[in-house]
C-alpha cells in the first residue's frame, strides 16, 4: 500500500484551509474570563505565589528551549486540547505560545514532522510507529508524548449501500457476497488509526481487507465529497466527517470504534526523537498545557459546547458547530433510525487514563501492522514502544499540571469480537486472527 491520496473533489465549505493559523486574540481573552483561575505549575512550587510561580517556570533551570511551538493538526474533532490549549492560553503558564498548523494530509503531517517544519503534531499513533519502524515512510526515530482522545471515530457507510440492505458488519458481508464488483472502502493513512479500526471490523465479519475490497486513501476533510461523488462505498475517519455524511444525507453509521475497542487510544502527541532531546523542557511544557487543556474540555458540558465552537471555526474543522457538538456531547444518531446517548463518546482527560501514552497501546498497533503484511517481522515490541512513547517527559508534565495519571504503563482490553488484548504476548497475538496477510 502506499499513501497516494485521491485528488480532492471541490467543494468549497469542507475543503482544508492549510494556512497556519493563530487562535485570535478577542476569543482568547473572552475564554480566559470564564476559564477561571489556573492552578500551580508544578506540585513543587505549590506554595510560591502564582506571578512568581510563572516566572520561575519561564526563566528558570526549567525554562523551554522555545518560546513558539508549531504543532500541526488535521481538521477533525480530536484536535481540540491541542487548539484550546492555544485559545484559553494554558500554554502561555508553561512559558510557550502554540502555534495550530493545519495540515492536509496525514502523508503531510508525516513529512513535516520528520524534516522539522514542525515541531510537533496532532497524529495517529500508527503513522508515528509506522515512521519509527520504518513501515509508514522514510525510517526516523519517533516520539508520542501523550495520547490526544480516547474514542469517537465511526465507520461510514453510503447509503446507497443502505439501499441494498447493508446496515452492518453481517448485512455488508452478505451484499458482497450476493452482489460480485469491486468494493472501494477509504482509510487516512496506511499504518494509521482509521486503517486499522477498518480492517479489523470487516475481518471480524469475515471480510478480507487486502483481498475483498479496495483500499484507498482520502484525507479526512476530503471524505465526504469523494463519497457524495460516488468514489467509495465507505470509510473510516474521526468526528465530525462522519456525523457530516448523515447530515448530508450519503451516509450512516455502521459502527463506532468505541464499539470496536471501548477507550481506545486514537491521536496522540506526536514528535521526533531528536526534538525531544534538543528540547526536553520545550516537549513538557506542551505536554502539560495540553494535559490541561484536555481536563478543561472534560470538566463539563459547557465547555465541550464552547469547544465545538471554536474549532467548528474555519481557522480550524471548518463545518457547522452543531455537526461537532452532538456527538462531542454523546448524543449519536446513525442516520437509519437508531439514536442513543453514548457514554463512550470523546474524551480528551477522564481523570488521566485518556492522556497516559500507554506502552500496550503502542505494542497493539505494531501487533496490527504485523498482521496485514505491513510489518514482515515481529519487532521487540515492548523494546520499541519503550522507545518511542516518552514517559518520563509525561510524568513531568502531569506534575507540572497537577493531573491524575494510572500507575500501570501496560492495560489489558477486550475489543468487540472477544478478543483480550494485554500486551503480554505480542508475537503470539499478531499470529492469532484467522484473517490476515499471510
Amino acid at each position: 500500500m502506499d499513501d497516494k491520496t485521491l485528488p480532492a473533489v471541490p467543494e468549497t465549505p469542507f475543503v482544508a484551509d492549510v494556512t497556519p493559523v493563530a487562535a485570535p486574540e478577542p476569543a482568547r481573552r473572552d475564554f480566559l474570563k470564564q476559564a477561571g483561575a489556573i492552578g500551580a505549575a508544578a506540585s513543587i512550587m505549590s506554595l510560591i505565589p502564582d506571578p512568581i510561580r510563572q516566572a520561575a517556570w519561564a526563566a528558570g533551570s526549567d525554562a523551554p528551549e522555545l518560546k513558539e511551538v508549531k504543532i500541526g493538526f488535521i481538521p477533525l474533532t480530536d484536535c481540540s486540547s491541542v487548539v484550546m490549549a492555544s485559545v484559553m492560553e494554558f500554554d502561555k503558564k508553561y512559558g510557550i505560545k502554540i502555534i495550530p498548523t493545519k495540515e492536509a494530509s496525514w502523508a503531510g503531517v508525516r513529512d513535516k514532522l520528520v524534516n522539522g517544519e514542525l515541531d510537533a503534531a496532532h497524529v495517529l499513533w500508527g503513522l508515528i510507529y509506522g515512521v519509527h519502524t520504518g513501515t509508514g515512510g522514510p525510517k526516523k526515530d519517533m516520539a508520542i508524548l501523550m495520547n490526544l482522545n480516547h474514542n469517537g471515530q465511526a465507520i461510514t457507510l453510503s447509503r446507497a449501500l443502505y439501499d441494498k440492505g447493508a446496515k452492518d458488519g453481517t448485512s455488508l458481508k452478505a451484499l458482497m457476497m450476493k452482489e460480485k464488483r469491486e468494493y472501494t472502502f477509504a482509510q487516512t493513512f496506511p499504518t494509521g488509526t482509521h486503517a486499522m479500526w477498518l480492517y479489523y471490523w470487516m475481518a471480524a465479519h469475515d471480510i478480507h481487507p487486502f483481498q475483498d475490497i479496495k483500499a484507498i486513501v482520502v484525507p479526512p476533510p476530503q471524505m465526504v465529497a469523494n463519497m457524495r461523488v460516488g468514489n467509495m462505498d465507505g470509510y473510516c475517519v474521526g468526528e465530525p466527517w462522519n456525523y457530516r455524511a448523515i447530515v448530508d444525507k450519503i451516509g450512516f453509521t455502521a459502527e463506532t470504534t468505541q464499539n470496536i475497542w471501548k477507550d481506545h487510544p486514537e491521536k496522540a502527541l506526536g514528535t521526533t526523537a531528536e526534538f525531544v532531546k534538543k528540547n526536553p523542557n520545550t516537549a513538557r511544557a506542551m505536554t502539560a498545557a495540553i494535559i490541561e487543556a484536555g481536563k478543561w474540555i472534560d470538566a463539563s458540558l459547557a465547555n465541550r459546547q464552547k469547544t465545538a465552537e471554536v474549532v467548528a471555526d474555519r481557522a480550524y474543522v471548518n463545518t457547522d458547530k452543531d455537526v461537532i457538538l452532538a456527538r462531542m456531547l454523546g448524543r449519536y444518531d446513525n442516520g437509519i433510525g437508531k439514536t442513543w446517548d453514548d457514554p463512550n463518546a470523546m474524551k480528551f482527560y477522564n481523570d488521566g487514563f485518556v492522556t497516559f501514552p500507554y506502552l500496550s497501546d503502542g505494542m497493539w498497533f505494531m501487533t496490527q501492522h504485523k498482521r496485514w503484511g505491513l510489518m514482515k517481522a515481529d519487532p521487540d515490541y515492548l523494546a520499541v514502544a519503550k522507545q518511542v512513547n516518552q514517559l518520563g517527559i509525561y510524568k513531568d508534565a502531569v506534575t507540572a499540571a497537577k493531573a491524575s495519571m494510572p500507575k500501570d504503563p501496560m492495560r489489558t482490553s477486550k475489543l468487540f469480537d472477544g478478543t483480550v488484548w494485554d500486551g503480554k504476548d505480542p508475537k503470539r497475538y499478531a499470529g492469532s486472527f484467522k484473517v490476515k496477510v499471510a
